[in-house]
């Protein structure tokens, strides 16, 4: 079956009618329309999907999980990456939309100037047709009128011949005459008209068909254009898909490395607090608290501690050291002053014992786990390095230093060394 084109199907029996053209270009119109309500589609997609990808960015920046430790903080670091990496490829999607939505703008301005050229063409020779076209008819009303005249005169013509009036006669032929020399001209006329309207006729039907032709290319590559700015709008789409979900497949490797046991281990020996419950509270006598006290002295003598004995008559010891002092005269002094010989100790004497501290050692810290700095201010730690800490920030992000070299490292990959 042969396809017919706009050229063959788009005319009109009537000679002045423009109906063919005009649902050309309504229907020219109407594309324009619909590429119009495409670019708006793309353009609004491409803002959800910027407005989206911007509202995973900000969530996964602001997502928690500092405090989970071990497995379990790995798979939840790698979901937070992922949504951040997949934000950033929505956000491209809609620069990617905005682009297509551009280039289908200036399809449809492109297809506007064209129809224009050749709407603007179709419409001087329409004018052209029309005119000449009333003008012939002008023409042929006036040269059939004078065809009446003519006919009208021969008969009057005839009437006078019958009634004999040579005068009459005479006149009656003259008049025939100059009708039939009127009915010529106006014959010559119309002839003439009917020449330039088919002229003009045959140029109306050329550029009807050229039109026609540049219309029937505007409308296929119209549906063409659009056909495949839905294709590709489509595949952009399920490519983005393609790409969320290889990003949450690294996710879900991560998380089938998650040991809940290990993260268990991992709390218990950083957290620990004890291996064995508290003593039981025993019955202790009154009475038998000051033997106690004495026992409880001497454990801590044995343990380090010094013993500094006490007096009761604590208050003669500034008498006692002034005798001391250099210069110190105890014979003048000794009118002046209460005598500096110490009293004797009684029984009960009191015992008190002072622990000795040991100095405290550098804040010093053992690395669990590996950890590859991230970004400019954070420091690779390799595992059973020792490091010191320098500043212990409430969000978990501590400062280190190590090898002359600070930053910040997680909190929940050390352990006090």
């Amino acid at each position: 079956m042969t396809r017919l084109r706009f050229k063959d199907a788009f005319w009109c029996p009537e000679f002045t009618s423009y109906v063919g053209h005009e649902v050309l270009l309504e229907r020219l119109r109407e594309g324009r329309k619909i590429c119009k309500d495409m670019e708006e589609l793309l353009k609004l997609r491409a803002i959800a999907e910027e407005k989206y990808g911007k509202e995973l960015m900000n969530i996964a920046r602001k997502a928690g999980g500092q405090m989970e430790l071990n497995t379990l903080r790995l798979a939840f670091d790698s979901l937070k990456q992922q949504l951040e990496n997949i934000g950033n490829l929505h956000i491209q999607l809609g620069a990617e939309l905005k682009e297509e939505a551009r280039r289908l703008e200036d399809f449809r301005e492109r297809q506007k100037e064209t129809r224009k050229k050749f709407e603007n063409c179709m419409d001087r020779v329409q004018k052209s047709k029309v005119t000449l076209y009333k003008k012939t008819i002008e023409s042929k009303k006036y040269y059939e009128q004078k065809c009446r005249e003519a006919d009208e005169a021969e008969q009057s013509s005839d009437r006078a011949d019958a009634t004999g009036n040579p005068k009459q006669v005479e006149k009656c032929q003259n008049k025939v005459k100059q009708s039939h020399e009127s009915a010529g001209d106006a014959e010559q006329v119309y002839q003439q008209n009917i020449d330039q309207l088919d002229k003009v006729r045959q140029e109306w039907e050329q550029e009807h068909i050229k039109t026609c032709e540049a219309f029937h290319q505007q409308e296929s590559d119209r549906i063409n254009n659009l056909r495949n700015s839905l294709w590709v709008h489509c595949n952009q789409l399920s490519m983005q898909c393609v790409k969320d979900d290889e990003l949450y497949e690294e996710t879900r490797k991560v998380l089938e490395m998650c040991d809940i046991d290990a993260d268990l281990d991992c709390f218990i020996q950083k957290k620990m607090t004890g291996l064995s419950p508290p003593a039981p509270i025993e019955y202790e006598n009154y009475y038998h608290k000051l033997s106690a006290g004495e026992n409880r002295t001497l454990s801590s003598s044995k343990n380090g501690g010094i013993m500094k004995r006490y007096c009761p008559n604590f208050l003669h010891l500034p008498y006692r050291i002034s005798n001391l002092l250099p210069g110190h005269n105890s014979k003048s002094s000794s009118n002046n002053s209460v005598s500096a010989t110490a009293p004797p100790l009684v029984a009960e004497e009191l015992y008190a014992s002072v622990a000795i501290t040991e100095e405290e050692t550098p804040n010093s810290y053992r690395v669990l786990y590996d950890y590859t700095a991230q970004n400019a201010d954070e420091l690779d730690i390799a595992a059973d390095d020792i490091i010191q800490i320098t500043d212990e920030s409430e969000d978990g992000w501590w400062t280190a230093s190590r090898n002359g070299r600070s930053g910040l490292v997680p909190r929940t990959y050390l352990e006090k060394a």
